[in-house]
């Protein structure tokens, strides 16, 4: 038991606390109320539609539907947000030693950088929908979300190694 003492117990007692809470918070309340889901989508839904119309793509955005041309588009439903990778990412830079000033600093320019790249996911679904349909479900499924946990790893070795 003296691994709890060590740094490196510390820090993973306290991530899987901070966790669990943001699993609760989450899954148990914010998810099922939808509200902050649903605005965080269909934010991102225009916006991604705004930067491929400035592009010269023909696009439809409304609600949390995106789509290029007469493709079906893709709806992006609760849970597409990236909110709870945000409370992952949260979770970690809380959870590892550091001044609050730097961190709370780190932590909001990790918010942007991984509300941005969820904006690029969507963009590039909705290219892939159109131009390359065959692997569209492979996109959708493997490599946008291997590609986003692959930023929010990088900014948590970021902030380890500041």
């Amino acid at each position: 038991m003296r691994w709890i003492k060590s740094d490196v117990g510390l820090f993973l007692l306290k991530a899987a606390g901070i966790y669990l809470l943001w699993y609760c918070i989450y899954e148990l309340w914010l998810l099922p109320e939808g509200s902050l889901d649903q605005w965080l989508t269909t934010n991102i839904v225009s916006v991604s539609g705004g930067i491929l119309q400035s592009f010269n793509y023909d696009v439809y955005a409304t609600g949390r539907l995106i789509g290029v041309g007469e493709s079906a588009g893709i709806y992006l439903a609760d849970g597409c947000s990236g909110i709870a990778a945000i409370g992952l990412f949260i979770g970690f830079v809380i959870a590892y030693p550091g001044a609050w000033v730097p961190r709370i600093a780190f932590i909001l320019f990790g918010i942007g950088v991984i509300y941005i790249i969820n904006i690029i996911r969507i963009m590039v679904l909705a290219i892939t929908q159109v131009q390359a349909p065959d692997i569209f479900t492979v996109t959708q499924d493997y490599s946008t979300a291997a590609i986003f946990y692959l930023v929010i790893f990088g900014l948590c070795i970021v902030w380890g190694k500041k």
